[in-house]
């Protein structure tokens, strides 16, 4: 054995002959035990812990475990809709594509990753929200969301408004993007707890709400090119639409707002609603090469059903969730939205 090797071995011995068996045991207290410096990282996480889930227990309860693993399976629908002038417009939905998931959650942290399936149920074959990250305690929330579409939709209404020809008329030369990320901290974090209701860390024991701020930072990416279409319907387009697209690359800052609250309903149960509209300003291209600084405007809505085990060992939610973005220029207003429903079931387990 090398020198090298053999001080490392000596060095593990005297660690372990200096603490005994405690030296492989995760419990606090015997980490403390270890010296000062051990000592001084358990007081700071415990205050940490204290500080940011402390929760009044008539209204929120710990579930007893550290960890949850949860299986998912989320079925979403794309849906676009353009204003033009002389008062026409654009209606455009996807067909439905289904996903299934795996996800892990410790303590406040959870990610995962998704396989789209829609191809094995003979659907359509896109990708969206392949990979999930956030972070929700009981003071604040932080997520990161994608959503992409690239494969296409179906022109579903096309003219005037209160006469437009009804159509079911495929459309595949589409290429959305959009992701972000987005902080908020709750100001009711004592009694109400967003955990509870979707993500599945928490128990909420007695109906509560709380209102919620933070910020939000996005990115999107829009490209509808509509030159393919029939000549009838390609000359209603509005003249700036250069070559018949519809682009839009901008950066966002915004302020969000919100609510949520949770109603225990029965026991075991827990229904969950949060609403947040997401106001700031866009700087980018909207349909143009001149970059402008604009309002932008962003909505959120969320909802859930939650069952938990009388041992809060199992669980079961659906959730569905309804995102919409709003962008303006000189001449069209855009609205585009994903509409989604999860079904989700999961174990709590401790590992230490």
């Amino acid at each position: 054995m090398s020198r090298k090797y053999t001080v490392i071995f000596m060095l593990v011995l005297s660690l372990l002959s200096a603490t005994g068996a405690r030296a492989l045991s995760f419990n606090l207290d015997s980490i403390a035990e270890w010296g000062k410096f051990p000592r001084f990282v358990v007081n700071t996480y415990r205050w940490g812990d204290t500080f940011f889930n402390g929760y009044d227990t008539t209204f929120v309860k710990s579930t007893g475990y550290k960890f949850n693993a949860k299986l998912t399976t989320e079925s979403w629908a794309d849906g676009y809709s353009f204003l033009l002038p002389n008062d026409k417009y654009i209606y455009m939905l996807s067909e439905p594509s289904t996903s299934a998931g795996v996800y892990l959650t410790y303590l406040a942290i959870s990610g995962g990753y998704d396989v789209n399936i829609s191809k094995l149920m003979g659907g359509v074959d896109r990708s969206r929200q392949r990979f999930r990250f956030g972070f929700n305690c009981m003071l604040f929330a932080a997520e990161l969301y994608v959503i992409k579409n690239d494969v296409g939709t179906r022109i579903k209404r096309f003219g005037e408004e209160g006469k437009p020809l009804h159509l079911n008329l495929g459309f595949n030369a589409i290429n959305n993007y959009t992701w972000g990320i987005d902080a908020y901290y709750f100001f009711n974090h004592k009694r109400y707890s967003e955990a509870a209701s979707f993500n599945f860390s928490r128990v909420q024991r007695k109906s509560q709400g709380a209102f919620y701020t933070g910020f939000s930072i996005y990115t999107q990416k829009l490209d509808f090119d509509f030159k393919g279409l029939p000549v009838e319907l390609r000359d209603q387009l509005p003249q700036n639409w250069l070559d018949y697209r519809y682009r839009v690359n901008t950066h966002n800052y915004a302020l969000r707002l919100g609510y949520g609250y949770n109603w225990v309903f029965a026991p075991k149960w827990v229904l969950g609603v949060s609403e947040s509209p997401i106001v700031g300003v866009r700087k980018g291209f909207v349909n143009s090469d001149i970059e402008k600084v604009s309002f932008s405007l962003y909505n959120r809505l969320k909802l859930s059903v939650v069952w938990n085990s009388p041992d809060h060992r199992f669980f079961f939610g659906a959730l569905g969730k309804f995102d919409v973005a709003i962008v303006n220029d000189e001449k069209t207003t855009y609205a585009g939205g994903v509409l989604s429903g999860e079904a989700v079931f999961g174990v709590r387990f401790n590992l230490w």
